[in-house]
């Protein structure tokens, strides 16, 4: 799950993370009153959104009265944000942040995330902030460091001194930065975290260090650990299919293909859609049903592949080991009563009572087109829809 910037600040501050002063608002005017608030003679006015890059979308601007607080704000408050993250159709700007303007001296990257190969918490820093990760890896691999935290004992006061030292930190700024990290381990392992990730980290003028930035990623899995964070979620920045689907457990991701998957089964769900590609098509969605799904989750599944106004047929590929194939075909059926299926729909069914369920789709009287294997499944419903 994603929170917006603001969010992940609070949450940061929560632990000890030095953050900018601002606040979020929703109108123009909301924008001029909390720079009034903050006081001084310069403000950062930033728009929120689930996506990186907005500063170069415009979406981060300087200002230096209130006026212009004001101005800013109406301009990127409803507007349509366009970022290297968002993609070409871009999201819409409900709300700014507004920050006090600070003296700054230098911009660092860090970040926190689970190495899955290590199987631990690693640490990212870098001296090169600012700009993307990915960016500074590529032309400057060397100036990336990496350091994996003891799974008990978290991170030494070894290896936060040799991390701070690569970074060119000393005085105060490097106790501050190895107090950082700390915190933000913390806050990682508590908020049961996926990513944390600082970019810029900024040393002031002052001698002081600020998230200048923040965006957090939470474990869905874990959610339920943590309703004050599940509280947070904007629905606003979400597929409205995909919080569709998650009402009823469904793990259902947009696409950008054609061809809609049902499929029970996160490894199945995954190879159906290599194997879509491989016959010349372009899958709509990762759609997995899961093991033991109840008929009117079938239902729900088929009602959000046909809401996909791109999708120009359908392949149901299912596997009945804990899930029985008579249950899909009754949710097959239940869908159709719902909504006419205007678009081919290939079925593969196997498994526990595969009998029964060709013979209640086939009895049906539906235009369905059977399939025995996945290759077989995969290359009619390309020639379907073509």
């Amino acid at each position: 799950m994603k929170i917006h910037e603001y969010q992940a600040k609070e949450v940061l501050s929560q632990y000890g993370v030095s953050v900018p002063q601002g606040k979020v608002a929703t109108t123009p005017e909301q924008a001029r009153s909390v720079a009034q608030e903050l006081g001084g003679n310069l403000w950062v006015v930033k728009a929120q959104i689930h996506a990186g890059g907005r500063g170069k979308g415009g979406g981060v601007k300087l200002a230096r009265s209130l006026d212009e607080v004001e101005d800013l704000a109406s301009s990127m408050i409803g507007m349509t944000l366009v970022t290297y993250q968002t993609g070409p159709e871009g999201k819409k700007v409900n709300q700014v942040l507004v920050e006090k303007g600070y003296n700054l001296d230098k911009e660092y990257y860090l970040a926190m995330v689970l190495d899955r190969a290590q199987e631990k918490i690693a640490v990212i820093a870098s001296p090169e902030g600012g700009v993307s990760i990915e960016e500074v890896a590529h032309k400057t691999p060397e100036k990336i460091f990496k350091s994996y935290a003891d799974s008990f004992e978290g991170f030494t006061p070894k290896q936060l001194k040799e991390l701070s030292q690569k970074m060119g930190f000393k005085g105060e700024t490097d106790s501050q930065f190895q107090e950082t990290i700390s915190s933000l381990y913390k806050a990682f392992i508590e908020k049961d975290g996926s990513l944390v990730e600082i970019n810029p980290l900024v040393s002031t003028k002052e001698g002081k260090l600020l998230a200048l930035d923040a965006k957090i990623n939470f474990d869905d899995n874990a959610l339920y650990r943590h309703p004050e964070i599940e509280a947070l979620r904007d629905l606003n920045e979400e597929d409205p299919k995909e919080v569709e689907a998650s009402k009823f457990n469904l793990s259902y991701i947009s696409l950008h293909g054609n061809i809609g998957c049902m499929v029970n089964g996160a490894g199945l769900a995954m190879s159906t859609m290599d194997i879509i590609k491989l016959a010349g098509g372009e899958p709509a969605n990762f759609l997995d049903v899961g093991g033991g799904a109840t008929q009117e989750k079938v239902t729900e599944a088929f009602k959000l592949i046909l809401s996909d106004k791109n999708v120009k047929g359908v392949l149901v590929n299912i596997f009945g080991g804990i899930m029985r194939c008579d249950i899909i075909a009754r949710g097959i059926l239940d869908a159709v009563k719902h909504g006419s299926i205007r678009v081919p729909l290939v079925v593969r069914l196997e498994g526990t009572n595969v009998e029964e369920g060709r013979k209640i789709l086939m009895e049906s009287g539906l235009k369905i087109i059977s399939a025995t294997t996945m290759k077989d499944a995969a290359q009619k419903v390309v020639r379907a829809i073509q």
